[in-house]
């Protein structure tokens, strides 16, 4: 036993008291980041552009900053990529993470030398947060991976660029590089599945303590790893205690996970994104995330069903309700104003403000009005398979408008660990639950404008051969819950 234990509970409680310091004085740590944001962009491009130096209150940079998204912004960023300095932030981004664009190609997110520190303590703080609060710290003399991008990056106009995985990879810290796996070789491969396998082999006699990623392609990792062994991941790595994930609910993926895992294990939530790292999970006790207010972001809110309004009223923190379903507009220091990223979350605590992720503003379903999210599915799923033997490896969900007879509906499609033993009685059980969670689509099917949900298997693997067609298999990359069309699922059917 090394001496790391005792100082990383020394460090975790000097990182907490530091946290309490703003996080209970929100508005004022939202009011310092927006005046310095202010102040240092103000002679960029876009700062002259935009009159900050007229710019005074919150109210001021609303009437002169409109709401945009990467499109509506693209300009600028095509300047930046270009070479061009002062353009969205002084000087030049130090990186670009490069993410898939729905309309036009790859995207270029800047990061900054003032943004990028606020990546890596997030991380750092939010397992920090987990030992100050239990008190388990053993796990960092073990071994711990995280299941990322490559950590190869491209150069453009003399700017590195890559995925913020790979690029976050070039920053672990000197005291966990021995802890670090998989080694840099294995990081480096490209495509996904042997990715997978050479950290099976990699990683099967080691002492894997803490595991991370995003839930889809650690299960895949979980099943590889319960093949070669043939015993669950907890015999495999008997002291494995920590699962840390972002960019999914892990809700519908536990069942599957501890049945994988053979018990349960501790878990900690992230919010990271490109654009910035927005939240952790900083109490295993309480529900939600806590915002980060003092990371270089300053945070706006807009109610869903008011978004696509003309002109609606954006919050600010100290504006804001508990369980009302908020768009996600931020501005940041890394040179992104009044930017749309496109997620939706709800408060669940104002004190401190503590959020969970409840869909994408784009990811949805309303062909009939019913505006229904991804939280609602995720939800309504996890209700109807409680107290049951079902387990779920994936889903999907898309509105069949013109069936060939009867009336439209909501199609689930669901690639089942274990199918339920009556479909039909479980598609009612979603349907109900379902009901209770969007007031909306219960109308809907109390008035017969819908029949009840059709549930559609999806043959094993499917999911993940899906993505691979369309080469997003591994990494960042994750399935939509929810569309407002079949183009995903017309594509499923076809497996």
């Amino acid at each position: 036993m090394s001496l790391k234990p005792f100082f990383a509970k020394i460090f975790a409680k000097k990182i907490y008291r530091k946290t309490q310091l703003w996080a209970n004085n929100p508005i004022e740590t939202q009011r310092n980041v927006f005046e310095g944001l202010i102040r240092q962009a103000k002679n960029t491009k876009f700062g002259i552009d935009h009159h900050f130096e007229q710019i005074k209150t919150t109210e001021d940079f609303a009437k002169n900053v409109p709401v945009r998204d990467y499109e509506e912004l693209k300009s600028y960023i095509e300047r930046v990529v270009k070479g061009e300095e002062n353009i969205l932030w002084k000087g030049k981004p130090i990186y670009f993470a490069k993410t898939s664009g729905t309309t036009s190609g790859a995207k270029y997110i800047p990061l900054t030398k003032e943004s990028m520190p606020f990546h890596i303590e997030a991380a750092r703080n939010a397992i920090l947060h987990y030992i100050h609060e239990t008190g388990n710290a053993d796990f960092v003399d073990g071994k711990m991976i995280f299941l990322q991008g490559s950590p190869i990056l491209e150069e453009k106009n003399g700017i590195k660029l890559g995925r913020l995985s790979g690029i976050v990879a070039h920053f672990v810290p000197k005291y966990l590089q021995k802890n670090r796996m998989p080694s840099w070789e294995t990081n480096c491969i490209e495509d996904w599945e042997t990715k997978v396998n050479a950290i099976v082999e990699e990683t099967f006699d080691q002492n894997m303590t803490v595991i991370s990623g995003i839930p889809s392609w650690v299960q895949m990792y979980f099943e590889k790893l319960h093949q070669k062994g043939g015993k669950p991941v907890g015999e495999i790595f008997k002291n494995f205690n920590l699962f840390i994930y972002g960019g999914v609910n892990y809700e519908p993926y536990r069942a599957k996970f501890e049945n994988l895992i053979g018990r349960k294990v501790d878990s900690i939530e992230l919010f990271p994104a490109s654009e910035g790292f927005f939240a952790y999970q900083d109490s295993q006790k309480e529900k939600g995330m806590l915002l980060l207010l003092n990371s270089g972001i300053f945070y706006e809110f807009i109610k869903s069903d008011e978004f696509y309004t003309k002109n609606p009223r954006r919050f600010t923190i100290g504006e804001v309700e508990l369980s009302v379903n908020y768009v996600l507009i931020i501005s940041t220091n890394a040179g992104l104003w009044s930017y749309n990223i496109g997620d939706t979350v709800q408060f669940t605590s104002l004190k401190p403000y503590r959020v969970i992720v409840s869909g994408r503003i784009k990811h949805y379903i309303s062909a009939f009005g019913e505006h229904v999210i991804g939280k609602e599915v995720e939800s309504a799923l996890q209700e109807a398979i409680i107290g049951t033997t079902i387990r779920i490896n994936e889903f999907t969900v898309a509105p069949q408008i013109t069936p060939n007879e009867g009336l439209p509906y909501h199609e689930w499609f669901i690639e089942f660990e274990n199918e339920p033993e009556n479909l039909d009685a479980f598609s009612e059980a979603l349907d109900h639950a379902m009901r209770k969670q969007n007031m909306y689509y219960d109308d809907l099917i109390v008035g017969n404008v819908l029949k009840k949900v059709v549930v559609t298997k999806v043959v094993k693997n499917g999911f993940q051969d899906y993505m691979k067609s369309i080469g997003k298999l591994g990494g960042q990359n994750k399935i939509p819950r929810l569309s407002n069309d079949r183009k995903i699922v017309d594509l499923l059917n076809k497996k």
